[in-house]
């Protein structure tokens, strides 16, 4: 028997191969070339671009795909239809730069493929290395999860990358530690995200010592909350107020009589103790009392109601014995008990003219002060040549300044103008007429007839 070597290339199979390519090409005519798709094209509506608002509204497989003879690929395609898409390619700081970077032979039907039904998702993140740090949140603290096993997307995203689930971190985080966890959420809320970038930058490794404000003293046992109450973003965190004051008004014993800030006086350390700024209160600590200890002043721990005037301390230092009132400083200065300048003007004898000039010692004898008399005659006696004639206040006649030249007082009997600038006896002086204690005297002693001595003149 002979064996044919044409097999199927005879004229029954050539017939059959025919029919079989022209019932196959009807088909796929009058289905529309639907026998080629592997299934339905995504319906999800989303911007406006290339016509069609959706994937299923495109009625051209060749809108997507190109033929083997074309120039174009299906990524020119996509790009052509995705502009601004494509301009993120360009740039690393975008999304789909960032992952081109990272994945520079992925097409775009890695991460977006299709014909999957109508309602199938249109992202697929499998098909290359995600750069998830270009969204804000970083994988690198996130590798393992509560339960000892791999993090995967569906662990936040459940099904579908472009959503997050909000409670993802509080149900993964509680398996971890549930006290904490719920604690935390009260003090700081829900929305994890608002603060946490994925790299614990709010950690265990957290060094507050790294701001402005360091944590010292007492400060490092205080919890997050009491400081940075009811924050709930990254904005609230910064924003918290750093004076003593913003915690501590509501233990202020000082009721604020000494400002706002507590570190002007007080440490981390503790409230005790402390080194109290006295110039920040009413009674300034200048000279001597700047060098007095504390219990000097406040006897027995009080502070309140401590007296401010000279006399409730100085009392028995008192050697004027209260004689000039209890205002020291009336005199004397915080610097020295010796550093005095006594206002005579405050006292019922001022001092002016020559007494200005006279040493205290000369009017108050033996350092006696109080009762000290303030006669004339005290003093300077009563002069014999007087005779007591002009009684005991000098300063009828004299004044302070000196005690020539003098202006008797009242009428001089017989004689105008005495002592004064008149014609009649015009500048003479007391003693010119009384050359004795005697105040008698006679006109004759100075003019006899028409003929007159010392200057004077008159009649017979």
């Amino acid at each position: 028997m002979q064996n044919n070597r044409l097999g199927c290339l005879t004229a029954t199979g050539i017939s059959a191969a025919l029919v079989a390519l022209f019932i196959i090409v009807g088909v796929a005519f009058a289905s529309g070339g639907r026998m080629f798709s592997p299934g339905e094209l995504n319906a999800e509506t989303g911007i406006l671009r290339g016509g069609v608002a959706s994937h299923a509204q495109i009625d051209k497989c060749s809108s997507c795909h190109s033929a083997p003879w074309e120039k174009d690929t299906m990524a020119d395609r996509c790009a052509a239809c995705h502009a601004d898409i494509a301009a993120q390619m360009f740039n690393v700081a975008e999304l789909h730069g960032a992952i081109s970077e990272k994945n520079p032979n992925l097409a775009c039907r890695d991460c977006h493929p299709d014909h999957r039904g109508s309602s199938a998702s249109l992202v697929d993140l499998k098909g290359g290395d995600f750069p998830h740090d270009a969204l804000g949140f970083s994988l690198k603290g996130h590798q393992i999860e509560g339960q000892g096993k791999a993090f995967n997307c569906d662990a936040c995203h459940q099904g579908d990358v472009r959503t997050f689930v909000p409670d993802s971190c509080i149900n993964c985080h509680r398996q971890v530690d549930i006290a904490f966890t719920q604690a935390h959420a009260l003090s700081f809320g829900m929305d994890c995200l608002a603060c946490h970038d994925g790299v614990d930058r709010y950690g265990d490794d957290f060094t507050h010592n790294a701001f402005n404000f360091k944590l010292t003293g007492m400060h490092v046992g205080v919890s997050c909350s009491k400081c940075h109450l009811d924050a709930r973003t990254i904005a609230d965190l910064q924003s918290t107020p750093q004076g003593c004051n913003s915690c501590h008004l509501k233990d202020d014993p000082h009721q604020g009589r000494f400002g706002q800030d507590c570190a002007a006086c007080h440490t981390t350390s503790g409230w005790k103790p402390a080194k109290f700024d006295h110039n920040l209160a009413d009674f300034k600590l200048e000279g001597e009392h700047a060098e007095v200890t504390c219990e000097k002043c406040h006897v027995d721990g009080a502070y309140k109601g401590t007296p401010k005037d000279c006399y409730s301390c100085h009392k028995d230092n008192d050697e004027h014995g209260g004689k000039f009132g209890t205002d020291c400083s009336a005199c004397h200065t915080p610097k020295s008990w010796d550093d005095v300048t006594f206002d005579h003007n405050r006292t019922n004898f001022p001092l002016s003219g020559q007494h200005a000039d006279v040493p205290c010692e000369n009017c108050h004898k033996n350092g006696q002060f109080k009762d000290t008399p303030t006669a004339c005659v005290s003093c300077h006696g009563y002069p014999a040549f007087h005779a007591g004639a002009f009684g005991a206040n000098c300063a009828d006649c004299h004044s302070v300044n000196s005690w020539v030249p003098a202006k008797f007082k009242g009428s001089h009997p017989g004689i105008a103008d005495e002592g004064g600038s008149g014609v009649n006896h015009g500048g003479a002086s007391c003693r010119t007429c009384h050359t004795s204690t005697v105040f008698e005297a006679t006109c004759s002693a100075c003019h006899s007839g028409n003929n007159f001595e010392g200057g004077g003149g008159g009649d017979d």
